[in-house]
C-alpha cells in the first residue's frame, strides 16, 4: 500500500519521466487471458523497450488484440504478470496507468458531434491539473499535423469518412504523449498513403524514445517499419524478433495455413510476402 499512496502523492505534482533508451515499458510474463471460457492467451512472454517498434502479427484469431488490450491493463490476466513502468499494472490508477500509456483501439464509437479538434484535445485529459497541461495547444496541434488532420479540425467527429476518423483517434493518442503506445490495426480504414503516414508517424515515436506496439494484418507494412515483429497463433507467440529472422517461409506458412513465399526487396532487401496462388 506505501508504493500506491507514495505513486498516488508523485503523479499529482510531476510529471512521469521520459524513458531511457531501451528500458522495459511493459511486459507480460507468462501470460494467460480467458475470454467467458475460453483460454484466448496462454503463456505469452514478451517485453515492449523504448526506442523500437513492435509488430503483433497472425492469423484472425491468434490472440493479438486480447495481448494489446492485457497491455494496456484493459483485461485482466488469469494467470501470470503484466507490468508496466515496473510495477504490476494493477498498482497504477486510471489515471496515472494513461500518463504511461495510450491505447488506440479498433473502433472509436462517438455518438456525440464533437468536433474532431476536441476529440485529440480528450487525449490531454490525463494531465489536467499538472505542469504538463501547459503544452495542451501545442500537443492538439503537433498531433494534428502529424496525422494529416488540421483540414477537419472543426468538422463534427461523426460526419468524417472511415479514414478520417481513424486519423483523429491517432491523433488523441499521439495527442497524449505517453511513454507507451499501444495500437489496434490502426491502418486498417486507410489508404495506401495514409497507411505509410501512420507507420511512419510510429517511426518518428520510438526514434523520439516511446516504445509503439501496433497490431498489423498486412506483413509487408510489419517488415518494412517494425523493429521487431511476434507471430501469434493459437495464443501464443510463436516467435519474435527482426523481421527477416521471423517473416520466414515456413513459419508463415505454417501459422497462416497458407503457402507463403519471403523474397528479399532488390533495393532494401526487407522480406517482401507474397501468398502463392494457383
Amino acid at each position: 500500500m506505501s508504493f500506491l499512496n507514495s505513486a498516488w502523492r508523485r503523479d499529482r505534482t510531476e510529471p512521469t519521466p521520459s524513458p531511457r533508451a531501451g528500458e522495459v515499458l511493459a511486459s507480460a510474463r507468462e501470460l494467460r487471458v480467458r475470454l467467458g471460457t475460453r483460454t484466448v492467451l496462454d503463456g505469452v512472454d514478451l517485453d515492449v523497450t523504448a526506442g523500437e517498434v513492435l509488430a503483433l502479427v497472425g492469423p484472425n484469431g491468434a490472440g493479438k488484440s486480447t495481448l494489446l488490450a492485457a497491455l494496456a491493463g484493459d483485461l485482466p490476466a488469469a494467470g501470470g504478470a503484466v507490468r508496466i513502468g515496473g510495477a504490476p499494472v494493477a498498482a497504477w490508477g486510471p489515471r496515472q496507468l494513461a500518463r504511461r500509456r495510450t491505447v488506440l483501439p479498433q473502433s472509436a464509437p462517438l455518438a456525440f458531434p464533437f468536433t474532431a479538434g476536441e476529440v485529440v484535445r480528450m487525449g490531454r485529459a490525463p494531465w489536467a491539473g499538472t505542469p504538463l497541461a501547459a503544452q495542451d495547444d501545442t500537443a492538439v496541434a503537433e498531433a494534428m499535423a502529424a496525422t494529416e488532420a488540421v483540414g477537419f479540425a472543426d468538422r463534427p467527429f461523426p460526419a468524417l469518412s472511415g479514414g478520417e476518423r481513424a486519423r483523429v483517434a491517432l491523433a488523441r493518442v499521439l495527442a497524449q504523449r505517453a511513454a507507451l503506445l499501444l495500437l489496434d490495426e490502426p491502418t486498417a480504414a486507410l489508404d495506401l498513403h495514409h497507411q505509410e503516414l501512420v507507420l511512419r508517424v510510429c517511426r518518428e515515436q520510438a526514434a523520439a524514445g516511446r516504445g509503439v506496439v501496433v497490431v498489423l494484418h498486412d506483413l509487408g507494412l510489419a517488415a518494412a517499419h517494425a523493429d521487431r515483429v511476434a507471430v501469434l497463433a493459437a495464443g501464443r507467440v510463436t516467435a519474435c524478433g527482426p523481421p527477416p529472422d521471423v517473416l520466414t517461409s515456413p513459419l508463415l506458412t505454417e501459422v497462416y495455413a497458407h503457402p507463403v513465399e519471403v523474397i528479399p526487396h532488390p533495393r532494401t532487401g526487407a522480406p517482401l510476402i507474397l501468398p502463392l496462388r494457383a
